[in-house]
């Protein structure tokens, strides 16, 4: 079973930066798309980013201009950096990936078959 593995979290001061990274178990993630999501208590999971098959980025409103989603270096790994952290980014981070989901439900959580145990995300002074 391939597993997926969140890293990068941490606590982090407002206007910082982070960098998320997620690495699959399996030999890359040729032919998934890889996304992240948040959850924060009390609140659903929400989309942030994602990356197609064809390496085309996607962003949550919430992050676009400050987010960066790429493949990684190795190919079993994608990272997601944020500048200009705000105390609403904190949240439990999740990856999450899929080989069959197609475009248009790339920002709805139950599409994706693959998912990380989350890494936490605090902004705080």
């Amino acid at each position: 079973q391939v597993q997926l593995v969140e890293s990068g979290g941490g606590l982090v001061q407002p206007g910082g930066s982070l960098r998320l990274t997620c690495t699959t178990s399996g030999s890359s993630f040729s032919g998934h798309v890889v996304a992240w999501f948040r959850q924060a208590p009390g609140l659903e999971r929400q989309f942030v980013s994602a990356i197609t098959k064809s390496n085309a980025p996607l962003y949550s409103d919430s992050v676009k201009g400050r987010a960066t989603i790429s493949r990684g270096n190795p190919r079993n790994t994608v990272n997601l950096e944020i500048n200009n952290l705000k105390p609403e980014d904190a949240a439990v981070y999740y990856c999450a990936a899929s080989q069959t989901i197609i475009l248009s439900s790339t920002r709805n959580p139950s599409r994706y078959n693959l998912w990380g145990q989350g890494t936490q995300v605090t902004v705080s002074s």
